[in-house]
């Protein structure tokens, strides 16, 4: 029997496995509520679904403290250089959960004045649909980023910061889609 063979456990388990562990573990969201999503992003961690048992217990005010982005709501033509600048003011690694339609594609506000998707100002790891969504929705959808983060590489993405000379507004498109839909639940 060798090394190879051998399953691991605590004192052979891989450090990468560890950080991946503790990152999912305490994911710290900051508050970004800017329409009737951000009512059903507050009862998420209110007692009855209680999102402290995911290592999220506050929702922090300063990017700074922050690694999680729950966009929940419109975001107007106006406030996407701010919705850019916290996402840069952020720490690495950082995550974005794009909250209901009007955040992911601009919902019924079809004008000028709305962004048409926030992953046209910052990149989205999951979308998480409805109108708005059920706190059991934004529940999923952070499981689902827990699971991006277990299986995910514990380096920084590609693309996540602005290259010199660019606006913090806009600009970023993806190479390769990297979001994760998922479906409400039943």
């Amino acid at each position: 029997m060798g090394f190879e063979d051998l399953q691991h456990n605590f004192l052979t388990g891989r450090l990468e496995d560890l950080v991946k562990w503790a990152r999912r573990n305490s994911v710290w969201p900051a508050t970004f509520g800017l329409a009737c999503c951000a009512i059903e992003m507050m009862s998420v961690g209110a007692a009855d679904y209680d999102i402290s048992r995911l290592g999220m217990e506050v929702f922090r005010a300063s990017p700074r403290q922050a690694d999680l982005m729950i966009v929940a709501g419109r975001v107007s033509q106006k406030m996407a250089p701010v919705l850019r600048q916290v996402y840069d003011q952020m720490m690495e690694p950082k995550w974005v959960i794009s909250m209901g339609v009007c955040a992911s594609t601009g919902g019924m506000f079809n004008n000028y004045a709305i962004v048409q998707g926030v992953d046209q100002v910052v990149p989205v790891d999951v979308y998480a649909p409805g109108c708005p969504p059920s706190p059991e929705t934004l529940l999923h959808a952070i499981l689902t980023l827990h699971e991006k983060i277990r299986t995910g590489q514990i380096t920084r993405r590609p693309g996540t910061s602005i290259p010199a000379g660019e606006q913090a507004t806009g600009g970023w498109v993806p190479s390769v889609p990297d979001a994760v839909r998922v479906a409400t639940p039943r």
